[in-house]
């Protein structure tokens, strides 16, 4: 038996969202990039962003059971075809940690209003919906290894833990998506701990899969159960969202898996700096497909490019941290922008292209500060 509670006070999300630290987008909080100036490679659980689909469950841990079933195991005769993992049980196999990050498929969605005058629905992200955690768990392999998977399985489905999710008055049920068994037996991690201390509820207490380099919607928070079949498996998180529709895309749309090269920088949106005066623009980095190679900033809208320098020590390939100086003399609005490149060669584009929902905004991002 699991007891949740999903009529805690306090709204949908648990923890304090400071406006000094968050963008508050109801369900979901977006970090202030300004709040990470400084702070060092991983992002702490006070500031890391929060995406909800309906809020935050608060579990109770003695009676939550992980429960692994389906065509994809060998069977547990007597226990309904299901093997069951208390929270100790987790506990007690042997664990591993992993640095990774975790950032929404809509990550940059306003950008396609802002910049492109393309209006899209969902979130109005800006570049905040991301943050990297040193994840302590189990991996996702020991535990499909334990429960009985046959070589036939092909697909693996966590499922959370939060309320159904509404969508046009559809009841689509618990948030659930499908993984296909390679991805799950190669490096996704069933987490227990972030950044060395247990999850906060906002981030999937007791448990919560982390998916390296790929959507944040397949990391799955406050797993319950774990369907694990030898036929490919569907649910509306990969069949009618988080999918990319639109002209140019095959009809049904297509996937969303690996996350793409994005650059943000760590200060203000609209920040004031001194006119005279060298300034220090800090900045990151990241790819879902490996090291980031070089970062170029433009401090004059575009016409220009400078390479960043590293700051090390950094977390390749997770994201690397850059800076560059400048020293504005005139004072007046100017517009900052980041470009990053990574090792295959993916390169942000001035243009992102288009999609109906919004996901995987991948463009230049025109940052305005104001010279003083």
């Amino acid at each position: 038996m699991v007891v949740v509670m999903i009529d805690q006070p306090g709204g949908r999300i648990v923890k304090p969202l400071p406006p000094g630290l968050f963008l508050d987008h109801d369900s979901n909080a977006e970090m202030r990039w300004e709040a990470m100036n400084g702070l060092g490679d991983l992002v702490p659980a006070d500031r890391f962003f929060v995406r909800n689909h309906t809020r935050t469950p608060l579990i109770d841990v003695d009676a939550w059971r992980l429960r692994v079933f389906g065509s994809g195991l060998r069977g547990a005769p007597g226990r309904g075809g299901a093997v069951t993992f208390s929270y100790q049980d987790l506990l007690n196999l042997p664990a591993e940690s992993v640095t990774a990050a975790i950032e929404c498929a809509g990550n940059g969605r306003k950008f396609f209003t802002s910049q492109q005058n393309d209006p899209v629905p969902g979130t109005p992200w800006m570049l905040g919906a991301i943050g990297v955690a040193r994840w302590r768990g189990v991996p996702l392999a020991t535990v499909l290894e334990r429960a009985g998977l046959t070589q036939a399985a092909v697909d693996v489905m966590p499922q959370g833990l939060d309320p159904h999710y509404h969508e046009n008055g559809a009841d689509l049920g618990r948030v659930r998506r499908p993984l296909p068994v390679a991805k799950a037996l190669s490096d996704a991690l069933l987490a227990y701990e972030m950044n060395g201390r247990p999850l906060p509820p906002d981030h999937g207490f007791p448990l919560r899969l982390v998916v390296p380099g790929w959507a944040g919607v397949a990391s799955t928070k406050w797993v319950g159960q774990i369907e694990v079949s030898a036929t490919p498996l569907a649910s509306p998180w990969n069949t009618q969202i988080y999918r990319l529709f639109g002209p140019g895309y095959p009809e049904g749309g297509a996937p969303i898996t690996t996350q793409i090269v994005k650059s943000a920088f760590e200060l203000a949106w609209n920040a004031t700096l001194a006119a005279g005066q060298e300034h220090v623009l800090p900045g990151r980095s990241w790819s879902g497909t490996g090291s980031i190679r070089q970062v170029e900033v433009s401090t004059d809208g575009g016409r220009s490019w400078r390479l960043a320098q590293p700051v090390a020590p950094g977390l390749d390939p997770v994201w690397r941290r850059w800076q560059i100086r400048w020293r504005p003399e005139h004072p007046g609005p100017y517009t900052l922008e980041a470009r990053a490149t990574d090792v295959t060669g993916a390169t942000q584009p001035l243009t992102a292209r288009s999609n109906t929902m919004g996901y995987m905004f991948g463009g230049v991002v025109r940052h305005p500060v104001t010279v003083a």
